[in-house]
């Protein structure tokens, strides 16, 4: 299995609680964003890289900005 990145934790992290903070479940949230359950897992445990077009798609859903989804560069690694 691959090594998880530390930025892919991280957003994933972000993603999530900012997902329970709304009350979504991580089962509703992926049938409103039209993305799968088992994709949404896997990003937010930081095993996905997620593109730009997803991206925009959870922070539709979510009703934030895209940049709310990713830390502080400052908390960031070099990829």
């Amino acid at each position: 299995m691959e090594k998880k990145h530390p930025n892919l934790i991280k957003i994933g992290k972000k993603i999530r609680e900012i997902r329970k903070q709304k009350g979504f479940s991580q089962e509703a949230f992926a049938a409103e964003a039209q993305l799968g359950r088992t994709y949404m897992g896997r990003i937010e445990r930081g095993e996905q890289n997620v593109s730009i077009q997803n991206l925009i798609q959870i922070a539709l859903t979510l009703k934030v900005e895209v940049g709310e989804l990713i830390p502080p560069l400052k908390q960031l690694l070099k990829p």
